[in-house]
């Protein structure tokens, strides 16, 4: 007589709810991970806007004036006195910075975002420490956009 050996393994059914409830927890997750990523992004471009804003402080103590720290010697455009792109360190840049307006004794400035951040809203500082984030991406600052958070 033959002995019989008991068989060992996962059913077909067992393997279908397991990868199942892998496909849940990763549909749950891969937002909320994307959603950090993007809040990330904007926090290096808030970062580097208050850099920015400093090497304007600078450029006026040396000169009396915020004016003509844009490239070219112009009053709006890219920083001629700060890198233009953020995330300043690494290969990825997600924002242009950009000096929005610039007068003698007030400057704005901007982050408009570009690539994979595309659509975030620009973010914007001006030299009275005001912080606007265009968080529903119309292209303009409306009431309750007076803040960086969400």
């Amino acid at each position: 007589m033959r002995s019989q050996k008991g068989q060992s393994g996962f059913t077909l059914i067992e393997l279908m709810i397991v990868v199942a409830i892998i496909g849940i927890i990763a549909a749950i997750a891969y937002p909320s991970y994307m959603d950090h990523v993007d809040k990330t992004r904007r926090s290096d471009a808030q970062g580097a806007l208050m850099g920015l804003a400093a090497a304007m402080e600078r450029h006026y103590a040396s000169n009396n004036s915020y004016e003509g720290a844009a490239s070219g010697g112009g009053d709006t455009g890219a920083p001629a006195i700060y890198p233009d792109e953020a995330p300043l360190d690494g290969d990825n840049k997600y924002y242009d910075l950009t000096i929005h307006a610039a007068d003698a004794t007030s400057f704005t400035l901007r982050a408009a975002p570009k690539g994979a951040q595309a659509g975030d809203g620009m973010l914007e500082l001006d030299s009275t420490g005001v912080r606007r984030w265009d968080s529903d991406n119309v292209g303009g600052f409306g009431a309750g956009e007076n803040t960086w958070t969400d």
